[in-house]
C-alpha cells in the first residue's frame, strides 16, 4: 500500500506501533522530546520495548520537527493522558497533539488527501468526537467528515510484556463513518496477526479501553482488601490464594501496589465521565481508594515487622512494575514516603530506573552502592530479574543481625522473608 503514516508520540505505545507500521508503510514518528528522537535515530530505545538492532534496522523516520513530516494519509495519536493533582483527567497533551495534527492537515489537504486521524490515547467516552475532532477542524480550517475523518483504536501495550506485543494482539478499531472504519481496520490488519475487532462506535471503543483497566483495578482492590482482613486474623493472603486458585473459575489476582500509567489512572477517566452524566461511580472509586491507600498499609505492617529499634531500610526497585524502566505513577514512591514517616532512613536501589528522572520527578536519589551495606529492613518492592538472579541468600545477607527482609510480591517464595 502506498500510504504515508505519521505517529504522534513515540513512547511505550507509539514507538512499537510506528516500528510495526514501517514494515508496510512509509512511516514517520513525531515526538516533542528532541533527546528521545536523537536516541531513536541512534538505534536506542530507553523504554527497552524495541531492541537496539531492530531500532537501527527500521525504516521509521523519527523527528521532533513537524516541518519534516510530509502530507499523510493517517495520523495516529499516542500521547499520554495522565491525571492532575486532583485526580481529574488531564487532556492537555491530547489537546496539544490535536492542534499539531490540525496544522499538519493543511498540507495534507493541499496535497489532495483526506486523512484519517486515529486516536489511541486512553480517554473517556466522547473525547474523540466531542473534543478532538472540533480542535482538528478549528486548527486546520477543514470540515470534519468531509475533508478529514477520525477513528479510535485503544492501545493495549503492556510494558515489558514480550508475549502480547502489537503484532500479536487483537486490535479494537472504530471510525466516524463505515468507510473510515473499513480503512482503519485495513490499516491495523497489516500490523497484527491477532486481527481487528470492529467496535459499534467510537464511544464504544473508548469505553472498552477504560473498563479493561478499571476491571483489573477493582479485582486487585478486592484482593488488597481481603489481604488486610486476613492480616488481622494472622493469615497470609498468599497461603489463602494458593488454596483458592485451585478452583477452576477463581480469578488469580495478587495484592500489592497499583501504579503505572494505566490501571492506576484509567478508572478516574471513567469516574469523571460518569459524574458528567449524573452517576456516582461508587464501586470504581472505592476500588481506587483501597488501592491508593495500600502504600500506607504496607508501610505500617513493615514497621511492625521491623520493630521500634529499626533505623534504616533498603527499598529494592522503584519502577511501577518489574523489568521495565517506567517510573510513571509508581506507588513505590508513596511507600518510600510512608516508610520515612516511621523515622526510617530509606535507601533506594533500582538497576533499571533512570537516576536523573527519579530525582527530577520524585526527589528520590538512587544509590548504586546500596548493596554494599546492611540494613534493619530490606524490602524487595519490585522483583526485577536482576534481584531474582541474586537469589534469596544474597538478599538476606543485606539485613543486620536482627533485621527483617520482606518480599512484597512473594516473588522468591522463601520462608525467611516477611510477606503480606
Amino acid at each position: 500500500m502506498s500510504q504515508t503514516i505519521c505517529v504522534i508520540g513515540l513512547g511505550y505505545v507509539g514507538l512499537p506501533l510506528a516500528v510495526a507500521l514501517s514494515k508496510n508503510f512509509e512511516t514517520y514518528g513525531f515526538d516533542v522530546d528532541q533527546s528521545r528522537v536523537e536516541e531513536l535515530r541512534g538505534g536506542y530505545d530507553r523504554t527497552n520495548e524495541i531492541e537496539d538492532e531492530r531500532m537501527r534496522d527500521t525504516s521509521l523516520v523519527c523527528t521532533s520537527s513537524i516541518a519534516e513530516i510530509p502530507p499523510a494519509d493517517f495520523y495516529i495519536v499516542t500521547v499520554p493522558t495522565p491525571i492532575d493533582d486532583a485526580k481529574n483527567p488531564d487532556l492537555s497533551l491530547v489537546r496539544k497533539a490535536s492542534e499539531t495534527v490540525g496544522d499538519l492537515l493543511k498540507d495534507a489537504a493541499q496535497a489532495g488527501k483526506k486523512p484519517i486521524i486515529v486516536f489511541e490515547s486512553t480517554v473517556y467516552p466522547s473525547v474523540t468526537e466531542r473534543i478532538c475532532a472540533p480542535i482538528l477542524s478549528e486548527r486546520s480550517g477543514l470540515a470534519w467528515k468531509k475533508d478529514f475523518f477520525v477513528g479510535y483504536s485503544p492501545e493495549r501495550i503492556n510494558p515489558g510484556d514480550r508475549e502480547h506485543t502489537i503484532d500479536k494482539i487483537t486490535k479494537v478499531v472504530s471510525g466516524d463513518t463505515e468507510e473510515t472504519l473499513d480503512a482503519v481496520a485495513r490499516l491495523y490488519d497489516c500490523v497484527t496477526s491477532g486481527g481487528t475487532f470492529r467496535a459499534a462506535s467510537i464511544r464504544a471503543a473508548e469505553a472498552a479501553k477504560v473498563i479493561e483497566n478499571a476491571q483489573r483495578d477493582i479485582n486487585i482492590a478486592f484482593i488488597n482488601e481481603v489481604t488486610r482482613i486476613f492480616g488481622m486474623m494472622g493469615l497470609s493472603v498468599w497461603d489463602v490464594l494458593d488454596a483458592a486458585k485451585t478452583k477452576w473459575n477463581f480469578l488469580e489476582f495478587t495484592p500489592g501496589l497499583v501504579g503505572g500509567h494505566c490501571i492506576g489512572v484509567d478508572p478516574y477517566y471513567l469516574a469523571h465521565r460518569a459524574r458528567e452524566v449524573g452517576h456516582d461511580p461508587a464501586v470504581i472509586l472505592a476500588g481506587r481508594t483501597m488501592n491508593d491507600t495500600m502504600p500506607g498499609y504496607i508501610a505500617s505492617q513493615l514497621s511492625k515487622a521491623a520493630g521500634q529499634d529499626a533505623r534504616n531500610a533498603l527499598v529494592l526497585g522503584m519502577t511501577f512494575k518489574e523489568n521495565v524502566p517506567d517510573l510513571r505513577n509508581s506507588k513505590v514512591v508513596d511507600l518510600i514516603s510512608e516508610l520515612k514517616s516511621y523515622r526510617l532512613d530509606v535507601t533506594v536501589h533500582d538497576p533499571l530506573a533512570d537516576p536523573a528522572e527519579a530525582m527530577r520527578e520524585y526527589g528520590v536519589e538512587l544509590d548504586d552502592h546500596a548493596l554494599d551495606r546492611t540494613y534493619d529492613l530490606v524490602l524487595l518492592a519490585v522483583p526485577h530479574g536482576e534481584y531474582l538472579e541474586m537469589g534469596a541468600d544474597r538478599l538476606l545477607d543485606l539485613i543486620n543481625e536482627h533485621g527483617v527482609a520482606a518480599d512484597l510480591k512473594n516473588a522468591l517464595r522463601h520462608p525467611a522473608f516477611w510477606r503480606l
